[in-house]
């Protein structure tokens, strides 16, 4: 389990917006904890896992525009954080699930696995964190193989616009795998 984000060393710019994400956490972690259990069913320490990682984002991003609906800003996050989880499991399996397929002489280090598992990942939040324009265009390009000329008649966008959005898609994807 993570340690608890308010006694840790986080350290937000403002000490006013600590205090308030320390009344926060003591007044709905709890309910937050109960919230993600009703999801996760038996699977108590992932839910603990969630709650903290919520806190830690509240820490690390805090928006408080809406102080009045602590709740649902809680909730908000954590629902993300739970379908990023579901995300990388769906991907780890179905990437487990083509390694099995493979005849054993090709399969690859249990290393080379985990490390494919987390490119992945990282490619999969990078095409999340794209424009919505940019995510179709390399969607369409790469995964459709459509010609830019077409993606920009369907787009209505000039194909100077679909080789730029690729460009930095592909930059995007470059900095998620490589840092």
């Amino acid at each position: 389990m993570k340690s608890d984000p308010i006694s840790s060393g986080a350290d937000p710019s403002h000490g006013d917006e600590r205090a308030t994400v320390a009344s926060i956490y003591h007044q709905h972690h709890t309910w937050l904890f109960g919230l993600l259990r009703s999801r996760l069913g038996a699977q108590q320490a992932d839910a603990w896992d969630l709650v903290q990682d919520t806190f830690e984002r509240v820490l690390k991003h805090p928006k408080w525009d809406d102080l009045s609906r602590p709740r649902g800003y809680l909730s908000a996050i954590a629902k993300r954080l739970l379908i990023d989880r579901h995300r990388r499991k769906a991907i780890e399996d179905a990437y487990l699930e083509a390694l099995a397929q493979q005849p054993e002489a090709l399969a690859p280090s249990a290393q080379a696995i985990a490390e494919a598992i987390e490119q992945l990942s990282r490619v999969c939040m990078a095409l999340d964190r794209m424009p919505d324009r940019m995510r179709l265009i390399f969607v369409r390009a790469r995964i459709d193989a459509l010609a830019y000329d077409v993606i920009a008649r369907q787009l209505k966008v000039s194909v100077n616009v679909v080789q730029k959005d690729m460009i930095q898609a592909w930059q995007r994807i470059y900095h998620a795998i490589y840092g």
